[in-house]
């Protein structure tokens, strides 16, 4: 699910150009990174802590996602 929500985000927003719609992508993608490292978490700390430069990268790319769709 996040491989897909991944590929679709870069074509909803620069491909179409549409920040609503990279929006309603990322959301859910950020939800679903947040929802795996802490089900990683409970098998292992070292993998949930591997995906901690994911999760600051995805919630980052979310806050201009939606700084940009606000600002327009």
């Amino acid at each position: 699910m996040q491989l897909a929500l991944n590929g679709f985000w870069s074509p909803a927003f620069f491909g179409l150009q549409s920040p609503i719609l990279g929006l309603i992508v990322i959301v859910p993608l950020l939800l679903a990174v947040l929802l795996t490292t802490g089900l990683f978490a409970r098998v292992s700390r070292r993998a949930a802590l591997l995906l901690a430069p994911y999760v600051a990268w995805v919630a980052y790319a979310s806050a201009l996602n939606a700084a940009i769709w606000q600002l327009n």
